[in-house]
């Protein structure tokens, strides 16, 4: 029973090696923002994503901008818009006519660490084809599956409703009302 406490308490020993440097890496950008980046660290060591969501200017994009950085993995970012398509996120196939076949494009969800920036303002369409690739940790185009990059984290930022820009405001109403 002690051979089994001792692994762990080695393993935990490990991890703390990896995580401090990384915190430290992260701080050197992000100042004030802790539990913030806590959080971001702790997804990632799970494997999971994150909903970030605060008003504009807590350094949210930045955060998940840094993070990517002290990790040095792959890193896109969606900035959601209210027209995106799901082909925008996951890729999409195109045709070539010299060939007559089809050449398949990646989409940005092909990364280590994909920032979901403001996803509040996607469509639905466009927010369950991300929350397939996030669950699945795949996707389908063509009728071909391609298996995403481990690890495969999507960390997301939204406004909080009374925050939420000019994009929404346009929507409802007219801008003049804004």
């Amino acid at each position: 029973m002690n051979t089994g406490i001792n692994a762990i308490n080695e393993a935990a020993q490990e991890g703390r090696a990896f995580i401090r440097p990384l915190f430290n890496e992260i701080g050197k950008v992000i100042v004030g923002q802790t539990y913030l980046v806590e959080r971001l660290v702790v997804g990632l060591l799970a494997n999971g994503h994150v909903l970030l969501e605060g008003v504009p200017g807590l350094a949210k994009t930045l955060s998940v901008k840094s993070l990517a950085n002290s990790l040095n993995v792959n890193f896109s970012r969606l900035q959601f818009t209210p027209d995106m398509l799901p082909a925008d996120i996951i890729g999409t196939q195109i045709y070539n006519p010299q060939s007559g076949g089809f050449t398949t494009r990646r989409g940005p969800i092909f990364s280590n660490l994909v920032l979901a920036d403001e996803i509040n303002r996607a469509p639905a369409k466009v927010q369950s084809a991300l929350l397939e690739s996030m669950q699945e940790r795949q996707v389908t185009l063509g009728g071909e599956t391609f298996h995403l990059l481990s690890p495969n984290v999507a960390p997301a930022t939204e406004n909080p409703i009374d925050q939420e820009g000019r994009i929404r405001c346009q929507r409802r109403r007219s801008i003049a009302s804004c």
